[in-house]
């Protein structure tokens, strides 16, 4: 099972508008287009869909999604707007991968550019970890752990350690995939019965700079996805990126 992630490709209605370092609607198409090429089972957009959040940035990617050769899954991020994502294409919490399960969790906070999942989605997770246990994967838009620049680990999951405390019973739970740090990123937290694999992935649209302290673009990296490589209960997983 091959499982491509892709994100943050921060979409305008009007496909010329310019981000901070190129066009994001062709960063979006030539990363969607590497990631086809990896032949993916499962493609999964994990927010940050649009910049503008108007209708017609979402109907520009189900037009683009719409013939690729597997299913694809999207989740919101703090830029988003839900019920215009859900009018395109379903909003799924769930999605079965035969040996594996894949859990997508809305760390959307209205108006507020941090994340968080709050004591309902938390007690949710928990009854989903309790009725299966095959090994699972975890997708998100804000960052569970830190990431090392100053900035953006203040606005990433602002209930970690509850997050972590629900996981922390569950050793079915194998990945943590998230987005909104445009960058890289990839560590593991241990429990005593499970070691979880936590990985970011680069935008599809601007890079933002490793370690900084204040926000600042990384004007010498390029786009990129991510590939998950599932084998039993065990994995595989690599970023790359992607000229432009």
């Amino acid at each position: 099972m091959r499982l491509v992630q892709i994100t943050d490709s921060h979409l305008h209605a009007d496909i010329s508008a310019r981000s901070r370092a190129g066009v994001p609607w062709e960063h979006f198409q030539r990363v969607l287009a590497a990631a086809v090429a990896e032949r993916p089972d499962i493609i999964v957009f994990t927010g940050d869909i649009s910049q503008d959040e108007t209708p017609a940035s979402y109907a520009l990617v189900k037009k683009a999604m719409a013939s690729l050769p597997c299913p694809w899954f999207w989740l919101p991020g703090n830029h988003d707007q839900v019920e215009l994502m859900r009018a395109e294409h379903p909003l799924l919490e769930e999605v079965d991968m035969q040996q594996w399960r894949m859990l997508l969790l809305n760390t959307q906070v209205a108006g507020q550019p941090y994340g968080e999942l709050g004591g309902e989605q938390l007690l949710k997770l928990t009854a989903q970890l309790e009725e299966d246990d095959r090994p699972t994967l975890i997708a998100m838009h804000h960052p569970p752990v830190d990431v090392g620049a100053d900035w953006m680990d203040a606005i990433g999951l602002q209930d970690r350690e509850a997050f972590w405390q629900v996981l922390s019973a569950y050793p079915q739970v194998k990945i943590v995939l998230f987005g909104h740090a445009h960058q890289a990123h990839a560590q593991h937290v241990a429990f005593a019965e499970n070691r979880i694999g936590v990985y970011g992935c680069p935008a599809m649209s601007d890079q933002f700079m490793p370690g900084a302290e204040s926000f600042a673009i990384d004007e010498a990296s390029r786009p990129g996805y991510r590939v998950v490589d599932l084998h039993g209960e065990q994995w595989e997983t690599w970023i790359e990126r992607v000229d432009v």
